[in-house]
């Protein structure tokens, strides 16, 4: 069934300044294509099925949307951050859409132009001093999106500002007031028990990394170092019960180049360790344990069990791959955002508390990534985890694995070509009865028609496909995270 013509329904926003320019970049085209509008509408037309009556919450999607002419060479993780949200109840659905106004975006519409260099650009570049670990580049809140306090938080990989949104009108809100002067990394954890959220930052000077505990009503109770040998480039972190887990992995900068203010991160012969500390621990009370070396982008859940603490993620085979052959000068780049260059692949840590001991195993030999699971099992164990596939040399994600982790039993759902997803959280369904009683919930941006979606699968058949498509207003430009949160935790 096509979707009806609702575009008398689509309230839109101010535009923005714009100054970027067409240009053959491979990730500023097809999927990736910015998007500039921003709009609102109230209720979302079905294009096939129809909304469930038992899916009551927010779905929230962090994109990337370059607005100006870069001052050198484009990464696609530069980009301005974009909050995209569909809100879910009673069986109707509103979706709108925002720029995350960071100072760096806000500072850009003013002198309408870049100020900032990115990722791939070396010293003097940048007009201004810049934001995070790195020093040079604009925080554009860009890589995830979690909600606390009914407030979407958007956070930096690199460290930075933390910008709070209201999470059901998207209205921005400002920087949240507990981040402390080092900022937070990207991937805080929500704890849904406590309502607290763990955070951790890092930086280029001793001790090198915090970790901090924020409570419920929004106050920062817990700020401690973790000390690291040097600046290091950890991206996500684990908890259980009485637990949260930082890690310590072998791939950071190159020293030598650093001193040069140049940063290319290096695979050192060094073990991966990892330090558990006490929820509202003391760095004397953090225990460190070593692994195989690797890299690792995201983890899944963790928990405990006797002795052990144990947590799943996906370890990188290859975490310094070799240039993708491409003309335009981009195949570094491409490969350290393709995959299948890196090969990280689902894995298992056990840390014995009692003996000191690391034991690991992987749990599936494909290649895959960005997982989600049921967050109400977040800290204890669980039995069914979500991840993604993706096309082979491009960041782009083309279908989702269903594993059940106490059977070893897997299922597949992949996309049709040129049906692209983003990351899927898992929804529960109202009075849920089991851990995978609910839904998958993502965008498709589909490059056959020149649209995107928002499509629900029913988490305990992935292979059916979609139960529900809803026409988007627009093509979305592709991104890195999303974030599902049950409206019975977002308090009034």
């Amino acid at each position: 069934m096509a979707p009806r013509d609702y575009s008398a329904q689509v309230l839109r926003e101010p535009p923005v300044k714009v100054t970027l320019q067409p240009s053959n970049h491979p990730y500023l085209n097809g999927a990736w294509t910015p998007l500039r509008e921003e709009v609102t509408v109230e209720e979302l037309p079905v294009i096939e099925g129809a909304i469930p009556t038992d899916i009551d919450g927010i779905y929230i999607r962090n994109t990337e949307n370059p607005v100006h002419q870069p001052l050198g060479r484009y990464h696609p993780f530069d980009g301005d951050g974009m909050l995209h949200q569909v809100s879910f109840s009673g069986g109707r659905a509103s979706y709108r859409n925002r720029f995350i106004r960071t100072r760096g975006f806000e500072a850009e519409q003013e002198a309408e132009r870049a100020l900032w260099g990115g990722l791939m650009d070396g010293p003097g570049v940048s007009t201004r001093p810049g934001f995070g670990a790195h020093g040079r580049l604009k925080d554009a809140s860009s890589t995830d999106v979690v909600v606390h306090r009914s407030q979407a938080l958007t956070t930096f990989y690199q460290c930075g500002e933390a910008y709070a949104l209201d999470a059901e009108t998207l209205e921005a809100e400002g920087i949240a007031p507990w981040v402390p002067l080092d900022g937070i990394s990207a991937h805080p954890k929500v704890d849904l028990e406590t309502g607290e959220l763990l955070f951790f930052n890092y930086s280029k000077h001793a001790p090198f990394m915090h970790y901090g505990v924020v409570d419920p009503a929004g106050k920062l109770v817990h700020y401690v170092p973790v000390p690291l040998p040097g600046p290091r480039l950890p991206h996500d972190m684990a908890f259980t019960k009485n637990w949260s887990i930082l890690n310590d992995f072998p791939l950071f900068w190159d020293a030598e180049l650093l001193k040069k203010d140049i940063h290319v991160a290096r695979q050192h012969p060094l073990p991966s360790r990892f330090a558990l500390i006490p929820r509202h621990g003391t760095p004397d009370q953090i225990r460190w344990f070593e692994a195989a070396p690797t890299y690792v982008l995201h983890f899944l859940n963790a928990w405990e069990e006797g002795d052990e603490v144990i947590m799943d993620g996906y370890f990188q085979h290859n975490p310094m791959p070799a240039p993708l052959k491409n003309a335009d000068g981009y195949g570094h780049m491409m490969a350290y955002v393709d995959e299948h260059s890196f090969k990280p692949k689902l894995h298992r840590w056990r840390f014995n508390l009692a003996t000191g001991e690391t034991h690991e195993q992987s749990l599936d030999d494909r290649i895959l990534e960005f997982g989600t699971y049921n967050q109400r099992m977040s800290g204890h164990p669980y039995r069914y985890a979500y991840s993604t596939t993706t096309k082979p040399g491009w960041f782009l994600f083309n279908g989702f694995v269903k594993h059940d982790l106490e059977t070893g039993e897997s299922w597949s759902l992949t996309l049709p070509e040129g049906r692209y997803a983003s990351e899927a959280p898992f929804a529960p369904r109202v009075n849920a009865s089991s851990e995978d009683d609910g839904y998958l919930v993502s965008f498709i941006i589909d490059e056959n028609r020149g649209t995107s979606e928002c499509i629900l699968v029913d988490a305990r058949d992935i292979e059916a496909g979609p139960v529900c498509r809803l026409a988007l207003p627009h093509k979305i430009s592709s991104g890195t995270h999303a974030y599902w949160v049950e409206r019975v935790h977002l308090p009034r």
